[in-house]
């Protein structure tokens, strides 16, 4: 049976892509059952079976690299957090969560700071040291001037990436330029209340010129720390999990428990001290999530 990926889900329907056509498929009835470990995602890779020309159904789902609940889409090869550097302000504290949960679900980010001809160098060079420091790729981009433009256009080549970050960065006017003629309606995610203001109701892959996909999401609609547990928040910092195997406790959460390396490096002046206070932060933001969802 012919393999192909799902670009789109909506009203029951999966819309398979397999050489330049798209198959409007339905899930065979062992999806729809209750206990069922897979239901059909888009990005997935699925086994079809077309009765025509335009339609068929889905008999198989391949395994995944990854997959995210909100939104539900797997497969994704990285994220691109979009921050601004002039209104809205920057704000690292939000990139910092954004960052907690991508590595959460296995999803590396690349972090693209937009509007940067609106500051200074030496306030865009700041931000670029310290996440390149962490190992994280960071582009500075402006649609005044055009910089990094062509840099993101060659990261989104062959790769399935969604889009996320603050609120009125513009987000989809960024991919508009990069790609004329390509709409996107990806949602942003409020500032105070980390929940998107979703402009789309449904998850779509959006074909790129030369090969890759972007996906028109309605955002993350919750950045809350779900499913999340303290080791989790720990190792989602990926300059503090680069040194736990060096703590003298597996397991170590780097609060007071002795011979901590990420306590050690903290003093060294070696990690950042407002990471740090950000991961105290979602701790107790954890908690607090924990406390109003008790099973109990």
């Amino acid at each position: 049976m012919p393999e192909g990926r799902i670009v789109k889900a909506l009203s029951g329907f999966y819309y398979v892509a397999d050489e330049g056509r798209i198959y409007s498929c339905r899930a065979r009835g062992l999806f729809k059952k209750k206990g069922a470990k897979v239901t059909p995602l888009v990005g997935d890779w699925v086994v079809y079976d077309a009765i025509n020309e335009e339609e068929g159904y889905i008999m198989e789902v391949g395994e995944r690299t990854n997959e995210l609940v909100r939104p539900p889409i797997s497969n994704v090869d990285q994220a691109v957090l979009v921050f601004s550097m002039y209104k809205p302000m920057f704000s690292s504290l939000l990139l910092d969560k954004f960052l907690a949960h991508t590595e959460r679900v296995g999803i590396d980010s690349v972090i693209v700071l937009s509007k940067a001809d609106q500051v200074s160098q030496e306030e865009v060079d700041v931000i670029v040291r310290k996440y390149e420091a962490i190992g994280y790729q960071v582009i500075p981009t402006s649609t005044v001037d055009e910089r990094g433009l062509e840099e993101v256009r060659s990261i989104l080549h062959d790769r399935i990436t969604v889009f996320a970050g603050q609120s009125g960065v513009g987000k989809s006017s960024l991919i508009n330029k990069l790609f004329p003629g390509v709409s996107l309606q990806t949602g942003d995610v409020s500032h105070k209340l980390g929940r998107g203001k979703h402009t789309t109701r449904h998850v779509e892959l959006i074909p790129l010129p030369g090969g890759g996909y972007v996906a028109d999401t309605p955002g993350f609609s919750s950045l809350e720390f779900i499913d999340f547990t303290e080791l989790d928040l720990a190792e989602s910092f990926r300059d503090f999990a680069a040194l736990s195997p060096d703590c003298k406790f597996r397991g170590c959460l780097h609060l007071s428990e002795p011979s901590c390396a990420v306590q050690a490096a903290l003093k060294e002046g070696k990690l950042s001290e407002e990471r740090y206070e950000h991961y105290k932060q979602f701790r107790e933001e954890l908690k607090e999530y924990q406390r109003r969802n008790k099973p109990w």
